[in-house]
């Protein structure tokens, strides 16, 4: 019940924080840009006639060249802040990044389409964004030196969930081969992303956040994080899921999951859950000519994720996985003071202790909702020992029995919240503990004439 009653205050914080960024902006994505050159091309489709014949239907479509920048460059700082609502928050950022590159054509006797087809005067730039909500302004790309405005386009040219779109006029084959420059404006929440797309992509991030967690497929070649951190990423395009070139019809190249790809509660059962899970993203291509286009997904992107300085509900369940243990070695103990002072406590007193030592988490979970998890552990610990240790000397009649179990009480607390604050030798250090107590149990159980005790 208290793992229940946690998870729900859990998913309660979660879902006021998606409230929050559902109305400034959620994970941004930013991806591209792509150039896309149109050419026309024949569709044969097999009509069965009434008399038992068939014919064949000749329709001429629009199909497109799509091309990957040669380089870029993408230079962000960002500027994370908490928003709360009541008891609840959201780590929300405000961001401008640039985007530099260029391209440099296409291999076209490597492209299966005739040079000539090729409407050179229509081609397009795609870019994509995954919220654009969180657009502050108009994006203004500029192209062989002349900016251009793009706009929202999502139903001729459909590379990501959502396009924003523009048409460089283009002379031909040479004049692929320009720069680029895109300045944004991006507000989202939670993390930063970048499909790295480019035959070489470098991504610099600084921003002013003391607790980033770099996620995706690539970690930082270089990183500096205190109350700010500093980032750079150099990837080449071994690891992208598309070609340099290719062309068919639009089909959607990415998509976005909200994968938790930092977060200690999702567990997988194997490595075989992430690759469903992948593949599930890399099956959702539209329909199409280009059935060998993969789907770029989560675990190809370069993430920073804003984490919270303090994550209450994720070390309370961690302390609540500890609760069965803490309750039977304090019953343990219970029993052996019980057979050693030669004093009977009755079994209900032994229920109503259990359940004040139960609602040492449900206090640990409320008061951590205002106080913060440090002042909730303290104050829950010492209304707890104190509640306990009281019920005692009024069972016992002995002041002594009382202080002795609110000093085993205290350390089983002190224990666990060691325990918490511990990484890496967390294991070592509770098993080193568990040992020393059981050591204890055994030595004290060695004083009992349990034959005698079992007599009376």
């Amino acid at each position: 019940m208290v793992n229940d009653l946690i998870r729900e205050r859990k998913d309660r914080g979660s879902s006021v924080s998606r409230e929050i960024a559902m109305k400034w902006g959620t994970d941004q994505v930013i991806l591209g840009p792509v150039l896309a050159v149109p050419y026309d091309a024949i569709e044969e489709k097999i009509e069965s006639l009434p008399d038992g014949k068939s014919k064949t239907i000749q329709t001429k479509v629009t199909q497109y060249a799509f091309l990957m920048p040669n380089e870029v460059k993408v230079d962000g700082d960002v500027k994370p802040e908490v928003k709360k609502r009541g008891i609840y928050q959201a780590i929300l950022y405000s961001t401008k990044v640039d985007l530099k590159g260029n391209f440099s054509g296409f291999d076209l006797e490597k492209l299966p389409v005739d040079q000539a087809d090729l409407r050179w005067k229509e081609s397009k730039l795609i870019v994509g964004i995954e919220d654009f909500k969180g657009l502050s302004k108009n994006p203004v790309i500029t192209w062989a030196g002349k900016p251009y405005e793009m706009t929202k386009n999502n139903q001729e040219v459909r590379l990501f969930r959502e396009n924003l779109t523009v048409t460089v006029p283009l002379e031909g084959p040479e004049s692929v081969k320009q720069a680029f420059s895109l300045p944004l404006e991006l507000r989202g929440s939670k993390s930063l992303n970048f499909l790295p797309l480019a035959k070489q992509t470098q991504i610099k991030v600084k921003g002013d956040w003391s607790n980033p967690s770099f996620n995706g497929n690539f970690l930082p070649e270089k990183r500096e994080v205190g109350q700010s951190f500093d980032a750079l990423w150099n990837i080449p395009a071994f690891t992208r899921k598309v070609p340099q070139h290719w062309s068919g019809f639009p089909s959607i190249i990415f998509k976005f999951q909200g994968l938790e790809l930092n977060s200690e509660d999702r567990m997988m059962s194997s490595s075989e859950e992430t690759y469903m899970q992948s593949q599930a993203a890399a099956n959702a291509v539209a329909s199409g000519s280009n059935e060998n286009i993969e789907t770029s997904n989560d675990l190809d992107l370069v993430q920073i994720n804003f984490l919270p300085s303090v994550n209450n509900y994720q070390k309370i369940t961690r302390v609540a996985k500890y609760g069965i243990l803490v309750v039977g070695l304090t019953f343990v103990s219970l029993i052996f003071m019980e057979l050693i002072k030669k004093q009977k406590v009755h079994v209900v007193q032994y229920v109503l202790i259990g359940f004040g030592m139960v609602l040492f988490y449900g206090l640990l979970l409320a008061i951590s909702e205002h106080l913060g998890f440090n002042w909730a552990y303290l104050v829950s610990a010492l209304a707890t020992m104190a509640l306990i240790s009281t019920y005692i000397m009024g069972i016992t009649k002995n002041r002594k029995s009382a202080m002795l179990f609110g000093v085993i009480l205290s350390i089983f607390y002190l224990f666990i919240y060691v325990l918490l604050q511990l990484q890496d030798y967390s294991l070592i250090v509770g098993m080193i503990g568990l040992f020393v107590i059981l050591a204890v149990l055994m030595r004290l159980s060695t004083k009992i004439e349990w034959n005698l005790a079992d007599r009376k």
